[in-house]
């Protein structure tokens, strides 16, 4: 069996500048895979590369090339397992570019079998959680705005970026936008311990369900003293990369949150949603701002999950690919009717 690997790299715009703690960006570097077999199929994969785990869009496109020759070398896609050994025999780092070479793979392999790829791993596609939309950092006017727009839109799933001398104004003025609505809060490493279960306690008051990451991961005895003493649940974002982190966050947090691209792979993913259920934790599903290109495979794992949060798509002002409807955040893997991961170019 033949395989053909192609990449391209692509500047998405989002629809409006999005902050968190660390900075803000007006649009999103992806790397497009394209993974093609003899009979035509093709299988399509994304990369949302960040700085903070050490990669760009310039370092995926630089190893992409060595990644796809790897691909091509093994010549199956069906081959999952042993492609995947050969992507980290390549590069050990680098999880973004390898999760987009694994997400075309998964897809190319599925539409070869003709069906979703949540129906290939067995899953329900009705235990789907909502997803999550995000508020960014911005103007306590404009964070108003946009909760009420996104509130207007069907979302009653907010998660709002905090971080700053603002936040409680900011989760009053987004309690006061949307008052029905379920909140979530991600400081993404920016306070200090005590700071954090002092925060947790009002927090708590305005009804917030629970806080994603709010110590740095360089201080795992800080996240401990968080979890021990907030009033709200803890999940664990950048502590939590891959399978291997789960043992050493599973007495300090309550809830995994698991990326792609921090994963770097599907099968990878996977594998870190069963040690956290072993481990008692909850499991979440996040992203970066991506492009459906690797959204909707994210999408599939929907239904191993307890919370979602892949809102990354939209974000953007366009996409150049489609993926799984989520239609006022719900997950519809009950709707997609096409095989693989469901991503596919805009207007197909």
């Amino acid at each position: 069996m033949s395989l053909e690997a192609e990449f391209e790299r692509v500047s998405l715009p989002l629809e409006n500048p999005f902050g968190i703690s660390r900075g803000t960006q007006t649009e999103a570097e992806n790397v497009i895979v394209r993974i093609t077999d003899g009979s035509g199929t093709t299988g399509i994969g994304g990369a949302a590369p960040s700085s903070h785990y050490g990669e760009t869009a310039d370092t995926v496109a630089a190893v992409l090339p060595a990644l796809l020759d790897a691909v091509e070398r093994v010549g199956d896609p069906h081959a999952i397992r042993e492609i995947e050994a050969e992507l980290r025999a390549v590069v050990e780092g680098n999880p973004a570019a390898r999760c987009a070479v694994s997400i075309a793979v998964h897809d190319l392999a599925a539409k070869r079998f003709g069906v979703p790829l949540y129906r290939l791993w067995g899953l329900d596609p009705s235990a789907a959680p909502k997803t999550s939309f995000t508020i960014g950092l911005d103007e306590t006017d404009r964070v108003r705005e946009k909760a009420a727009d996104a509130v207007a839109a069907g979302y009653d799933v907010l998660k709002i970026k905090l971080g700053t001398d603002r936040d409680r104004e900011l989760v009053d003025a987004v309690r006061d936008a949307a008052p029905d609505a379920r909140l979530r809060v991600d400081a993404n490493e920016a306070w200090t311990p005590k700071e954090a279960v002092a925060k947790s306690a009002w927090l708590a008051d305005r009804d917030v369900e629970f806080v994603e990451q709010p110590v740095p991961a360089e201080n795992p005895e800080g996240l401990r003293y968080v979890y021990e003493r907030s009033e709200l649940p803890i999940a664990a974002d950048e502590s939590c990369v891959t399978a291997a982190d789960v043992p050493a966050i599973a007495d300090r947090c309550d809830i995994a949150n698991l990326k792609l691209m921090k994963a770097g792979s599907l099968s990878e993913a996977r594998r870190l949603i069963a040690a956290a259920r072993a481990h008692g934790l909850e499991v979440m599903c996040g992203c970066m701002i991506e492009s459906n290109a690797s959204i909707a495979a994210a999408a599939q794992l929907a239904p191993l999950l307890d919370y979602a949060d892949i809102d990354g798509s939209l974000l953007l002002a366009e996409d150049p690919y489609a993926g799984v409807r989520l239609p006022d955040g719900e997950i519809r893997l009950t709707e997609q009717d096409r095989a693989g991961t469901g991503a596919r170019p805009a207007g197909e």
